[in-house]
């Protein structure tokens, strides 16, 4: 699959996320969508991400900022909801990051609010 029908598919994976979030009672805002290198570049040097090539890069990630009843969410857990959906329709949720499989039903990884497309 080209890189332009993994954008295409990953896009309409974003509005299925977002219908869902949105039945679920949950708000979303965007964080991070599209990063060039240089940006990507200054994440890895403040800590702020792992990675030198991001999905982000290519256009494949999306970071959200969940609110719940107008409230900004800083808990990592009501995420859980939003990711296993997300895994559900072949994507893959940040919040595994960091966390053994045998750990995924009581831990949340690093990245709660990342969601890429799985390849």
């Amino acid at each position: 699959m080209s890189l332009s029908e993994k954008q295409r598919k990953f896009t309409v994976m974003i509005g299925n996320l977002i219908v869902f979030a949105h039945a679920e009672g949950y708000e979303l805002t965007f964080g991070h969508a599209w990063r060039d290198k240089e940006t990507q570049a200054r994440l890895v040097a403040k800590g702020l991400s792992r990675v030198h090539h991001s999905k982000h890069m290519d256009r494949l990630a999306v970071d959200f900022n969940l609110f719940i009843e107008g409230k900004y969410v800083e808990d990592r857990e009501p995420y859980r909801a939003l990711g296993e959906y997300w895994e559900s329709i072949g994507g893959r949720w940040g919040g595994r990051f960091g966390v053994k499989p045998e750990d995924y039903d009581t831990k949340i990884g690093w990245d709660s609010g990342h969601f890429e497309y799985s390849s």
